[in-house]
């Protein structure tokens, strides 16, 4: 299943090609990220986003015609990152030390993104169209944590009759749900959510003797 095409039929400002211009587009995306993480989508404004890239607000609009497209763009970013994250299982390695690098590798390529998601969340509850992408985006990733745990099955100590899909759909809502309250955790919380979860994953589908 491919990642949704969050952008398609969006009226969507060419890329800049010049270095001042594309110095000043990811200026505003990551004022962007820093003002959704802080305030929520309803909380910040064009304004408030020029101020913080040092611009001003008329700026906005030479890369992004409105707040709604520019949370759509760094939602597309933080997709195309969870694409690139290679789920395929390698017999080669251990389980449980493999399990723990690859959420390590999904939540550095989540947290750059976690204004983003905090305001992705929030808008998608008033906006009918971005609620549809957000249902479509679960069904991607859980398709994927489903891809991944039945891969893991064929492993030698896998435990027979583990029901991947509805384990895949309980760690969708973990990962999401750790993601969007990720941003009040020390980083030392965070590593023992990450220990905890492999183990939890490892113990599901493998036998203790493993």
């Amino acid at each position: 299943m491919k990642r949704p095409p969050l952008l398609e039929g969006e009226d969507l400002l060419p890329d800049p090609v010049q270095r001042r211009s594309i110095a000043k587009r990811q200026g505003l995306k990551a004022a962007a990220l820093a003002s959704f993480g802080e305030r929520g989508y309803e909380g910040t404004s064009l304004d408030d986003i020029a101020g913080r890239a040092t611009m001003a607000v008329g700026g906005v609009y030479l890369h992004f015609r409105s707040k709604r497209q520019l949370l759509l763009v760094l939602m597309d970013e933080l997709l195309e990152r969870l694409e690139r994250l290679d789920l395929r299982p390698d017999a080669a390695l251990r389980v449980r030390p493999a399990l723990h690098a690859l959420l390590s590798k999904a939540f550095a390529a989540d947290l750059s993104y976690l204004g983003a998601y905090r305001a992705w969340s929030e808008a998608a509850r008033m906006d009918p169209t971005l609620a549809s992408h957000d249902r479509r985006i679960h069904r991607w990733t859980i398709s994927r944590i489903i891809a991944l745990f039945q891969g893991l099955q064929r492993f030698p100590g896998a435990r027979p009759g583990v029901d991947a899909a509805a384990l895949g759909r309980v760690m969708d809502m973990v990962f999401w749900g750790q993601l969007a309250r990720a941003a009040a955790l020390r980083p030392r919380e965070l590593r023992e959510w990450i220990d905890v979860t492999a183990d939890l994953i490892f113990h599901a589908l493998f036998t203790d003797g493993t």
